[in-house]
């Protein structure tokens, strides 16, 4: 994502001369661009972004509940054999 939002910003302008002849709504695709085409890639990053990261905060939040329960099971069962040794 971060390629793609540097071409949007560094690649494009390179090649606005050549790209003056296509015309997209009435507009030179340079000044559509320019005007209103980064501002929306960039907003359309942005929600790709978040949707990325709301996948892996759950994916994260399952690993993080599997090594809690991993863990208290380990404890429970460390009690339980201490406490079979203490009797």
């Amino acid at each position: 994502m971060f390629v793609l939002g540097g071409a949007i910003s560094f690649v494009v302008p390179l090649f606005a001369d050549d790209m003056a002849g296509v015309h997209w709504r009435g507009w030179s695709l340079p000044y559509y661009l320019g005007a209103q085409g980064a501002t929306l890639l960039y907003l359309l990053l942005i929600v790709v972004y978040v949707g990325l990261m709301q996948v892996a905060d759950r994916r994260l939040k399952a690993a993080l509940s599997a090594i809690v329960a991993l863990e208290a099971a380990s404890q429970s069962a460390a009690r339980a054999a201490a406490a079979g040794r203490n009797r």
